[in-house]
């Protein structure tokens, strides 16, 4: 991630030097005093984003910024010194903002979270990161594996994760259509069943690790919040409206895996009743992704996938035995 310094204070420009160094995927490309010096260096540098720390309530400097907040489309984290100039900042439409530290104030939690705040807005960005998840992969190195079931689910999933093995290299996120108050059992009895991977119900801000499987809890919608510049998914638990009367909704897990990993997202729709996850699959297959939905010839239900095939949704479709083969042949690819 190609980064740009812009503040008119030396010192605080030197402290965001050293310590930004510290992090692999960050690379400061240039460190800048005033508004024309940081347009002069992005035409230079092309940045994936900026960490500004101008003062805004000098009106000249403010006005000069809010031109340049419209006529550029790079993410801007901004620093404020105080709350005056933190309101200020809000209504030029940036990325994020928070309140700068004083000069004693500064440390590793400070900037862990620098870190954290730059992947998410360049996440959310529709700018492409130089360097991330999406343009540090090749075309078929997943990120992620998506999975999602309903009626017949976790039977079909129970034998798809022991397929996995050990030391299976994604994080597995899970939508099931379940009962509230139901999860918490669900999630034990695969996690007795698969002794092979980790599984729990997820929590809210939770970074999914490879080698595990967080399933989505009953009646919340699981979803990515954004992805680490690392590629690691930092999940959310949504209380958003259910879809086609569904919470969790394997179409709300799918779309948000699309929109973060694109190319690099692999998904599984097993068998159940009704057409969610069809629309989810067919926009991981239009970002790019792959998908591989349960053969009629296994599903206890074939509502589901037919759904995702008749979409245009399924790049592969293969009998509940098959599966967990092929996912193994695709990742390591």
């Amino acid at each position: 991630m190609k980064i740009i310094i812009a503040d008119t204070s030396a010192v605080v420009r030197a402290i965001f030097e050293q310590n930004l160094q510290k992090y692999s995927d960050l690379q400061i490309i240039a460190s800048v005093p005033n508004s024309r010096q940081l347009a002069k260096s992005i035409q230079e540098n092309e940045p994936d984003v900026i960490i500004c720390g101008f003062d805004l309530t000098e009106s000249i400097i403010f006005e000069d910024f809010k031109k340049f907040s419209q006529s550029n489309q790079i993410p801007v984290l901004f620093l404020a010194g105080s709350e005056e100039e933190l309101t200020k900042s809000r209504s030029l439409s940036l990325s994020d903002s928070m309140l700068k530290p004083k000069l004693n104030s500064y440390d590793p939690s400070f900037f862990d979270s620098i870190s954290e705040r730059l992947a998410k807005i360049i996440s959310q960005s529709p700018r492409k990161c130089s360097c991330g998840s999406e343009s540090s992969t090749g075309e078929n190195a997943f990120k992620i594996l998506c999975i999602g079931a309903s009626t017949g689910g976790p039977s079909a999933v129970s034998q798809v994760l022991k397929g996995l093995g050990k030391n299976f290299p994604l994080p597995v996120l899970y939508a099931q259509h379940i009962e509230i108050g139901a999860d918490e059992n669900l999630a034990s009895w695969l996690a007795g069943e698969c002794h092979n991977i980790h599984i729990t119900v997820a929590r809210d801000g939770e970074e999914a690790r490879p080698g595990h499987v967080y399933m989505a809890p009953a009646d919340r919608h699981l979803v990515i919040d954004y992805a680490k510049s690392n590629g690691t998914p930092v999940l959310h638990l949504s209380d958003e409206e259910p879809e086609r009367f569904l919470r969790p909704a394997v179409n709300k897990l799918f779309r948000s895996a699309a929109h973060f990993y694109k190319q690099n997202c692999l998904a599984v729709l097993l068998t159940g009743m009704g057409m969610d996850g069809a629309d989810g699959c067919k926009v991981i297959c239009d970002r790019g992704g792959w998908t591989i939905v349960e053969d009629k010839s296994t599903c206890t239900v074939f509502g589901m996938p037919a759904a995702a095939i008749e979409a245009g949704g399924a790049k592969e479709i293969l009998p509940r035995g098959d599966i967990s083969n092929r996912i193994l042949e695709l990742v390591k690819k």
